[in-house]
């Protein structure tokens, strides 16, 4: 179960989140939309516990969490392969790499690898921890099409069964949710997530 109870954030005196509640459905891909600005990544990172509300309660009971961020977030000091192999033994380190096709990449570091490469290392990592809960935000930026419908098509097939919740602003990944919320503010400034039909507009 993931539940935000009245969760609200204030940065200095800017409220970005105001009394927000929600509960996800377990086992669901949940696809978060809104204009830009109004909050999304930072729900995820309250959701996820890396950020503190400034007010609210999240009840998780998850154990196993992975979040995929917008931009690559690996040890530079690791090759490819230690990178993945921090959540997973070595043998599914290479077969998640491989799935990323990355498979001749497992001993390059971070400094030799494109953007789009050391992105999908941070993909390849999120899967290899076998997650129950995964929080994805804009995972696949900066990837090519071809690459990226490649990657969101194996991505989102090995995540199948599980809760997944993420944010992205390309039109083609609603094909991949079986929930669309629209994080929207209310006439009160309330914020609130409500769910959507097909159309996806920002």
């Amino acid at each position: 179960m993931l539940k935000l109870e009245n969760i609200s954030l204030k940065y200095g005196r800017h409220l970005v989140i105001d009394r927000l509640s929600y509960e996800f459905e377990e086992n669901k891909k949940t696809l978060i939309i809104g204009s830009s600005g109004i909050g999304k990544t930072s729900l995820l990172n309250i959701a996820a516990g890396l950020t503190k509300a400034s007010s609210g309660k999240v009840s998780n009971g998850f154990e196993k969490i992975s979040y995929v961020f917008q931009e690559p977030r690996l040890f530079d000091w690791l090759t490819a392969l230690e990178n993945v192999s921090t959540v997973s033994d070595e043998t599914e380190a290479r077969e998640t790499l491989s799935l990323m096709g990355l498979s001749d990449a497992g001993d390059k570091y971070p400094s030799e690898l494109s953007g789009g490469m050391k992105q999908r290392v941070s993909i390849a990592r999120a899967l290899a921890y076998r997650p129950d809960l995964v929080f994805l935000d804009e995972p696949f930026k900066g990837l090519d099409a071809e690459t990226r419908e490649n990657i969101a098509n194996t991505v989102f097939e090995k995540l199948e069964g599980k809760t997944v919740i993420f944010v992205s602003h390309d039109e083609s990944d609603r094909k991949y949710a079986d929930v669309i919320l629209r994080l929207t503010k209310s006439p009160g400034s309330t914020l609130e997530l409500v769910k959507s039909n097909s159309v996806f507009s920002e």
